[in-house]
């Protein structure tokens, strides 16, 4: 990563509340960006954003409501655009399917909408998920050229979200600055307070004394540090500023191979870190259904943004159990998250895996 692009470049951020969108703002502080940020307000007080201390300009509005984005997006005159606001679970989305849509589908197409016609905007990355994919359960690892889909409101939510990019590409965007989707696996990472996600799901079981239930304890997820992810966001919009020829408009960032888990597996590994605990329990009642298998392949972002994940399973399981350690012993969130970048971004420069 070029960290020359970044100092003094405009840059927005919408979803800075949420969990990738708060590593997200810190890491570009980290960088020299001037950072704007969008989103609803925190959903808990102990979200990780309520505990950074962070010098983004930070807004808060709903991506449903058209005036509140476009006044955000003035304000801001980003040269770069991160879209991250979304309703992001797929439990909520089926008790909420309605919401669901109309943030992730009708909001996308808000803040597109929002971004014609800005002067100085040179990229514009609108994350979407790895869920975005029909699904077959035939177990392989899925690439951008394939058939979008989802069965549950989320997923297609996300799907739809795709399908908005790319019309918005087409008809207004074509002469203008270039759009790309990036689709991630599941994240982990320290400071993820999310109701329904297993790392959250696991702090809550030690902080209460009691066993992760899991819905589905053998589902395989495609698991990966947040900081991964992230880093494929930052390379795919500095290559759609600086070469948009050879930007890919669709990328999947996800993890080797070797670090697709079982949910069971996962919190097996957390537990390790804590003496064993919280150790977990299958739950027996009803759930909404899910995908049994989710892999992406991450060969084009390979290919074409040099890009590739520095941490794997091992790796990401104990640099999130340290940051939960380190809060629990009372550091400061700020200084072991940015500590927690600093070393990444160390590991990029050093060319290590």
């Amino acid at each position: 990563m070029t960290e020359a692009f970044w100092p003094g470049r405009r840059v927005l951020v919408t979803g800075h509340t949420g969990f990738k969108g708060a590593w997200l703002c810190s890491w570009l502080e980290r960088l020299g960006a001037e950072v704007a940020a969008f989103a609803l307000p925190p959903a808990e007080p102990r979200s990780l954003w309520s505990l950074l201390h962070s010098r983004a300009r930070s807004t808060f509005g709903d991506l449903r409501d058209p005036r509140a984005v476009r006044e955000a997006v003035r304000a801001a005159r980003p040269q770069v655009v991160f879209h991250l606001a979304a309703q992001a679970l797929v439990r909520e989305s089926y008790r909420e399917p309605v919401a669901t849509f109309a943030t992730n589908v009708l909001g996308t197409a808000h803040l597109l909408e929002a971004c014609r016609g800005l002067e100085d905007l040179r990229a514009l990355v609108v994350v979407t998920s790895d869920k975005v994919y029909e699904n077959d359960g035939g177990g392989r690892a899925f690439e951008e050229r394939d058939r979008l889909g989802g069965h549950d409101p989320y997923s297609a939510s996300k799907a739809c979200a795709e399908l908005v990019t790319a019309s918005y590409r087409a008809s207004f965007f074509a002469d203008g600055p270039p759009i790309a989707t990036a689709r991630a696996g599941n994240v982990i990472g320290g400071g993820d307070r999310s109701p329904d996600r297993l790392i959250p799901d696991c702090v809550r079981a030690l902080e209460a004394g009691e066993p992760v239930r899991l819905r589905y304890p053998r589902a395989v997820r495609p698991w990966q540090h947040v900081l991964d992810p992230l880093a494929g966001y930052l390379q795919l919009a500095r290559v759609l500023t600086e070469a948009p020829a050879r930007a890919p408009r669709s990328v999947n960032f996800g993890p080797d191979p070797a670090s697709f888990r079982t949910a069971a597996e996962v919190v097996d590994a957390f537990g390790a870190q804590f003496g064993g605990r919280p150790g977990w329990r299958a739950d027996g009642a009803p759930q909404p259904a899910e995908a049994a298998s989710l892999r992406l392949s991450s060969a084009l972002a390979r290919a074409e943004l040099g890009w590739r994940p520095r941490l794997d399973f091992e790796a990401a399981i104990a640099w999130t159990a340290e940051w939960h350690r380190a809060i629990a012993a009372g550091e400061d969130a700020t200084a072991v998250t940015r500590a927690q970048i600093d070393r990444y971004a160390t590991a990029i420069d050093g060319g290590i895996g």
